[in-house]
């Protein structure tokens, strides 16, 4: 697995790849209606996206906390008649009433807390067990809008939609952004902070698969110590699945067509 490590500071880089903040100038012109600190970022079709996005990840998480509460309520109950136990007599283990075990068994209870339901399982003989994993893209902050408008910037003044659902039904996966030229889409993605490179490779590649419009992915990277740090280090892995620097990346979007790999900037 690739990991961050110390890298030594002579370690050479190929042509083309620039780490050092304010190396890479401007190609083109970004677009005149880009964002400002003050205005919001906004999609092509002239829609606020950070109020809806955040408001779309804030009740989808909320309907995911009712259905979880209605489905540990059964099972808990299933298990309090498996062994003839009245909520009286659990609950008082547990330490709530029993008229709290009821609702709890109903999914009526409002911020329901983990210890509670840790200890309402482990009376009836049960492990609570709760594991997150990723499903969409998360919230995304003015750095990373930042880092977006950089990399607009930083190529040519072709068109862009952000947040570009996949072509999947049911599917809560989105791009940063797609660039569109005529014959087809660039993704592009964009990392603040790099860190498990493996783990970057797989989620780009399985949402490259999942979309047959885009023709290729462009990698847009912070130019932080951070980054730059990270990239020597993985350098190898990276051109691996990223092998066009900017000037190739340009060269094509400006003949207008999709460049024949994907590739990486850092800006």
């Amino acid at each position: 697995m690739a990991r961050v490590g110390r890298t030594p500071a002579n370690l050479p880089l190929p042509a083309g790849l620039d780490l050092h903040p304010g190396s890479l100038g401007t190609v083109g012109r970004a677009s005149p209606d880009r964002p400002t600190p003050d205005k919001p970022q906004q999609r092509d079709d002239g829609h606020h996206r950070d109020m809806a996005i955040q408001e779309r990840h804030a009740d989808r998480g909320s309907r995911r906390a009712r259905s979880a509460c209605i489905a540990l309520g059964e099972e808990l109950r299933r298990a309090r008649l498996e062994h003839g136990l009245s909520q009286s007599t659990v609950g008082a283990a547990a330490g709530i009433s029993g008229a709290h075990v009821g609702r709890i068994e109903r999914g009526t209870v409002a911020g329901l807390s983990v210890r509670c339901a840790c200890r309402l399982a482990a009376v009836l003989g049960l492990d609570l067990s709760i594991k997150a994993y990723p499903s969409a893209n998360p919230v995304r902050d003015r750095a990373h809008r930042a880092l977006l408008d950089r990399a607009r910037a930083a190529l040519p003044p072709v068109p862009w939609a952000y947040e570009v659902p996949l072509p999947v039904p049911g599917d809560l996966r989105a791009w940063d952004a797609v660039a569109r030229v005529q014959r087809g889409g660039v993704a592009i993605e964009a990392e603040t902070r790099l860190s498990d490179i493996q783990a970057l490779q797989r989620r780009l590649t399985l949402k490259q698969r999942d979309d047959a419009g885009v023709g290729c992915v462009v990698l847009a990277i912070a130019a932080t110590r951070h980054n730059r740090a990270v990239v020597r280090a993985n350098l190898d892995a990276l051109r691996a699945s990223f092998p066009l620097d900017r000037e190739a990346i340009v060269a094509a979007l400006v003949a207008g067509r999709v460049p024949a790999a994907n590739g990486m900037i850092v800006v």
